[in-house]
C-alpha cells in the first residue's frame, strides 16, 4: 500500500441508523450474516469492486481495502432510532424482505438492537403511528436528546467512531428558505424558537450527529443537509455529509441508461416513469406532501444528463412550453407487492430524420436488497472520508445517491451521469490511497 495520510480504522465503528424498518434491518442482518460467513455482501462496492491504480508497468487492480484503510465488517456495532419499539429481529420479521431462515442465524444479535426513542413529528409523516417517541417540547430539545443518545451509545459500546445514517421515511417537502436555512446562526435560532415549519426532525438528527463528530448520510430525499446552514456546520465541525436519497432502482437505471441516448446522439421526446411499491415507504409516499419530496429528487436526474441548452435539436422540445422533452415520475402505493418494487419506464426517442422509436424498461427489483449494500458503502466511505480529513459535501459519493448534493447557491450542477459519478468515486479512493487521480470527467 502506498503512503497515505488517512488515519487507520482502529477500534469499533458505531453505525447508528435512523429508522429500524425494511432497509436498515436488511442491512444489519446482511452484515451480521456476512460476518459469520453465512452469506456474501453482493452489491457492495466496498467489498467487491476493484479499482485500477497506477499506469503502464505499475498498473494494478485492487480492492478498496487494499488502497485505503476501510473499517472491517467485524468492527461494526449497530444502533437505531425508530417510532416503533420492536427490536431489529422483530422488525426484520415484520418487514418480510428476508426469509426467516436468513434471519434466524443472527437472531440473538438482532434482538439486542433495540430502537431508541425517535425524535418525531407526526406532521412530517402523517401515515406513521408509533409511540416510541421522545417527549421533546422544542426542536432544540430534540437536538440535545439525540446528542445524548449518540454520546451514550458510543460510550456503552466502546466505539472509537460513529456514523449516523437516515434510512427512515420521506418527510413532507421543506422548501429551502434562505432566511432560516441560509446560515448556521439562523438555523440554530429557528431550532431554539421551535420553528416546526422550517425545521424538520431529520435536521435535528443531522445537527446532533455533526456536533458529536459523526458524519451524516441522508438516505431519503429530505431537504435535511441540502442547505447552506448545514454546510456551514459541516465545515465548522470538519465532518463529512452526504445525500440525498439512496439510488437503488429506477433512478439507477435512468442515470445509467440516459447516457446511452446522449452518447449515441439520439433525440428524446419524453420519459415516463412509474413505480408500484407496498412497504412502509410506499405507505408514507402515498401522502401527496411526502411524494412531492421524492418527486423533486427523482426528476432532477435526467435534466442534468440530457440538456436542451446543449443539444436543442435532440432535447429541446416536448413540454407545453416547447423547451424540453416531457418527463413524468409517479409512485403508486400497492400493498400486495410489499418490498418488491416494480419500476416501469416508457421512453419515447427519435432518430434519423426524426423517426420515432420507443424503449420500455421493466425493473422488478427488491428495494431493500438494493439499498442495503449501498447503505454499507456510504457508511464505510463516509467514515473513511472523515479519517482522511475530508469534510463538507462528499461529491465522490454521488454514485450512490439519487439527487447528489451540490452548491446550488453558486450555480453548481449535480453530476448525475452514472459513469462520471463512478470516475469521481474512483479518483477519490485513489487520492486517499496516495495515488494519482488519473481519470478525467468528460
Amino acid at each position: 500500500m502506498k503512503q497515505n495520510n488517512v488515519k487507520p480504522a482502529d477500534g469499533k465503528l458505531g453505525i447508528m441508523v435512523v429508522g429500524c424498518g425494511a432497509v436498515s434491518t436488511t442491512f444489519m442482518t446482511g452484515v451480521l450474516m456476512a460476518r459469520k460467513g453465512l452469506t456474501k455482501p453482493v452489491g457492495s462496492m466496498t467489498q467487491y469492486d476493484k479499482i485500477r491504480v497506477g499506469k503502464g508497468a505499475d498498473k494494478k487492480y485492487l480492492h478498496y481495502k487494499d488502497i485505503v484503510p476501510l473499517a472491517d465488517l467485524n468492527d461494526i456495532v449497530f444502533g437505531t432510532w425508530d417510532v416503533y419499539p420492536q427490536n431489529a429481529y422483530q422488525a426484520a420479521m415484520y418487514a418480510e424482505v428476508l426469509k426467516e431462515k436468513d434471519i434466524n442465524p443472527v437472531r440473538k444479535e438482532l434482538e439486542q438492537i433495540v430502537p431508541m426513542k425517535a425524535a418525531f413529528d407526526k406532521n412530517y409523516a402523517k401515515r406513521l403511528d408509533g409511540d416510541n417517541v421522545k417527549d421533546c417540547k422544542t426542536r432544540w430539545e430534540m437536538v440535545e436528546a439525540l446528542r445524548q443518545d449518540i454520546r451514550e451509545f458510543k460510550e456503552k459500546n466502546g466505539c472509537s467512531r460513529i456514523v449516523v445514517a437516515w434510512a427512515a421515511s420521506t418527510e413532507i417537502y421543506v422548501p429551502v428558505d434562505m432566511e432560516i436555512h441560509g446560515t448556521l446562526a439562523a438555523l440554530e435560532a429557528a431550532m431554539k424558537a421551535d420553528d416546526r415549519q422550517h425545521i424538520a426532525p431529520s435536521m435535528c438528527y443531522a445537527y446532533a450527529a455533526l456536533t458529536e463528530g459523526a458524519p451524516f448520510i441522508m438516505g431519503a430525499p429530505n431537504t435535511t443537509v441540502d442547505i447552506p446552514a448545514m454546510w456551514e456546520l459541516a465545515e465548522k465541525t470538519q465532518m463529512p455529509i452526504a445525500g440525498k436519497d439512496f439510488k437503488t432502482g429506477q433512478t439507477l437505471v435512468k442515470s445509467g441508461f440516459a447516457p446511452i441516448i446522449g452518447t449515441r446522439c439520439l433525440g428524446l421526446n419524453g420519459w415516463f416513469s412509474t413505480n408500484i411499491l407496498g412497504n412502509r415507504d410506499g405507505l408514507v409516499l402515498d401522502e401527496p406532501a411526502n411524494f412531492h419530496t421524492k418527486e423533486v429528487s427523482k426528476l432532477s436526474t435526467l435534466e442534468t444528463i440530457l440538456k436542451p441548452e446543449e443539444q436543442p435539436d435532440l432535447y429541446g422540445h416536448g413540454n407545453d412550453e416547447d423547451t424540453q422533452y416531457y418527463h413524468k415520475v409517479r409512485i403508486n402505493y400497492y400493498p400486495p407487492r410489499n418490498d418488491n418494487k416494480e419500476g416501469w419506464d416508457n421512453i419515447d426517442i427519435f432518430g434519423w430524420m426524426g423517426y420515432p422509436m420507443q424503449i420500455k424498461i421493466n425493473f422488478l427489483c427488491r428495494d431493500s436488497i438494493l439499498a442495503a449494500p449501498l447503505l454499507l458503502d456510504l457508511c464505510l466511505l463516509s467514515d473513511l472520508a472523515s479519517r482522511a480529513g475530508r469534510y463538507g459535501i462528499q461529491r465522490f459519493l454521488s454514485f450512490f445517491l439519487k439527487a447528489p448534493m451540490h452548491d446550488y447557491t453558486k450555480g453548481e450542477e449535480a453530476v448525475n451521469n452514472l459513469y462520471q459519478q463512478y470516475t469521481m468515486l474512483k479518483n477519490a479512493i485513489r487520492e486517499m490511497g496516495g495515488y494519482e487521480a488519473d481519470e478525467e470527467i468528460d
